[in-house]
């Protein structure tokens, strides 16, 4: 069954009309003008029916159509429908906008939403408070033309999102805040600016702490092994004193070299910008660590090196060679004797490659993660017959981050361990 709107149905009226119209004509013995008469009454009707429709949709003010007819009467009244169809959509997204206004107020940290070409379109009350906007009589001004600060601006010009933004609040200079960007909705952006202040208050704080504690323990740790050594030397070698002197004597280096590498440790912390200009030799530094590498491992492990000609990176010797002395430590302390330790150094496609692997006895999938935490060891009790303390792969942790890179554990149980990481293609110098 046809629907009375449908096609069909208007073709039938208007061959019903014109076959009218000429059936009439042929009784009046005209049929040619009365068809023209009929066509010219009915361009008049539609033409009437048009001007109602304009004047409902522009000027009157009902939300009912006017009553239609014939064919008319399916327009007026789909357009109607249609209408019910959008109201009930607009009083959905006004509900939707609603609720993601309220969950955005809801948030601890100010929202702004941007268009492609960072005008605000809107922001939270906390963006009013963190930020200094006003709204509504911000709404439409370029976020970049209200918050006036060179690294902004020069984020915003750049696009590179991914990693977040830290500047002092545009309201008070004592507020440090952390600004992220992304992605929302169609062609938008989301700014999302956090306070961290008291975090890095309490970061300051751990660090001065740290380094404070470490830097006064040097002098008792001193003073200690001093007299435990003279001690020693007038101890007798069957004595029964003797052993206890050299597990003390053992435990004082330990801790000795846990202030050490905390002192490391807060001072690759506190230099967050270094001389990336600087050229690091680098087959000059493995060869320094090859020769460390031979003095641990007192000819007990088979020991490889290689190390691509040519090929140098800008950055900080130190810290580079402390990351790597760490990662050959670390291969050398957790091996058995009689194990292979091979050290690379050589190009890849994304830059230069460091690399450690090891014959070991390998790491557990859980714990790879957690690594490079402070003081976290796999084995507590192996690391204190080892002298490790679980500061070493956190030193590399924070030196490689320097250098614009991180570092990369791959390992299976039984068969050992591969510690890499990647200096990237710009800090990388090739000679020819």
């Amino acid at each position: 069954m046809f629907d009375s709107y449908s096609g069909y149905r208007l073709f039938t009226r208007l061959a019903v009309f014109l076959l009218l119209c000429l059936l009439i004509g042929l009784l009046v013995g005209n049929p040619l003008w009365i068809l023209i008469i009929g066509l010219l009454g009915l361009v008049i009707w539609h033409y009437r029916q048009l001007a109602r429709l304009n004047f409902w949709l522009w000027r009157d003010r009902k939300l009912t159509p006017p009553q239609g007819s014939g064919s008319w009467e399916g327009v007026f009244n789909g357009i109607y429908r249609l209408q019910g169809k959008n109201r009930r959509r607009v009083g959905q997204l006004a509900a939707l906008l609603g609720r993601f206004r309220q969950g955005a107020e809801a948030l601890p940290d100010a929202a702004v939403v941007l268009d492609s070409e960072h005008n605000i379109l809107w922001c939270n009350k906390l963006a009013q408070l963190m930020l200094g906007f006003v709204w509504p009589q911000d709404n439409g001004q370029r976020i970049d033309n209200l918050i006036r600060h060179p690294d902004f601006s020069a984020y915003i010009k750049a696009g590179k999102y991914k990693e977040p933004l830290e500047l002092t609040s545009p309201v008070s200079e004592r507020r440090l805040l952390e600004i992220r960007i992304m992605a929302y909705g169609d062609r938008q952006l989301l700014l999302i600016a956090r306070d961290i202040t008291r975090i890095r208050q309490l970061e300051g704080m751990r660090k001065e702490f740290v380094a404070n504690v470490s830097h006064e323990l040097k002098t008792p740790l001193t003073v200690l092994q001093g007299y435990l050594e003279m001690m020693q030397s007038m101890a007798e070698p069957d004595s029964m004193n003797a052993k206890p002197l050299a597990l003390m004597q053992q435990q004082t280096q330990r801790m000795q070299s846990m202030v050490e590498q905390l002192l490391v440790l807060s001072r690759i912390e506190d230099a967050a910008d270094i001389d990336l200009e600087n050229t690091v030799n680098m087959s000059q530094l493995m060869d320094v660590l090859k020769e460390e590498a031979k003095a641990l491992a007192k000819d007990k492990y088979e020991l490889s090196f290689h190390c691509e000609p040519g090929l140098d990176s800008h950055g900080n010797e130190l810290q580079l060679r402390s990351a790597c002395s760490n990662l050959i430590s670390n291969a050398i302390r957790y091996t058995e004797p009689g194990g292979k330790i091979s050290v690379q150094w050589r190009s890849v496609a994304t830059g230069g490659l460091f690399s450690v692997a090891d014959t070991g006895e390998g790491i557990a999938p859980q714990h790879i993660s957690r690594l490079t935490e402070r003081f976290y060891r796999v084995d507590s009790a192996r690391s204190r017959q080892t002298g490790g303390s679980g500061l070493g792969l956190a030193i590399v942790k924070h030196a490689l981050s320097h250098h614009h890179s991180e570092l990369n554990i791959s390992s299976e149980l039984g068969k050992g361990s591969t510690f890499s990481f990647v200096i990237p293609q710009h800090l990388i110098e090739r000679k020819k």
